[in-house]
């Protein structure tokens, strides 16, 4: 089974390009910076260090990147890992490793990104939830790590 799943920011706004031809296809190249939980270090300090992977969305999940993501959107995708070589201008081969994205998602509101610390750049991405009032409130978690879930709403629940 080949199945990945991350989470992180954008490293810079994604590169879409279209396929000539009747019936075009968006293709958008993206970086993530996923975060990882331990540091390269061998004395195990909470340094932070990021993987950068490459990620390729095709068609209408095209489309949605160029026109919602931007540089420092926190995202989640899921899709397969992707291998392949080919021989560049020089004649050295060189080697790829992308993912190829089924799903993705914003991973914060717009309001916790515009109130992130700036490190990752411009998170104004546009568009995507909404202006503010468009959505419920989301209940708030409480300190066990479970969401309270208001009285009256269990009727809406799949399961009781």
């Amino acid at each position: 089974m080949n199945k990945v799943v991350l989470m992180g920011r954008l490293t810079r706004d994604p590169e879409v390009r279209y396929t000539q031809g009747e019936n075009q296809m968006a293709i958008a190249r993206y970086t993530l910076a996923v975060d990882r939980r331990f540091g390269r270090g061998s004395n195990n300090n909470d340094e932070n260090t990021a993987d950068f992977i490459p990620c390729v969305a095709f068609n209408k999940a095209g489309e949605f990147a160029e026109k919602y993501f931007r540089k420092g959107t926190k995202i989640a995708v899921s899709g397969r890992i992707q291998t392949g070589s080919y021989t560049n201008k020089d004649g050295v081969k060189v080697y790829t490793t992308e993912v190829i994205v089924d799903d993705q998602e914003f991973a914060e509101s717009k309001n916790n990104s515009s109130s992130s610390d700036g490190s990752y750049g411009n998170s104004n991405y546009g568009g995507g939830y909404g202006g503010a009032g468009s959505q419920p409130a989301a209940p708030m978690a409480a300190s066990d790590g479970f969401m309270n879930i208001p009285d009256g709403i269990d009727e809406e629940l799949p399961f009781n």
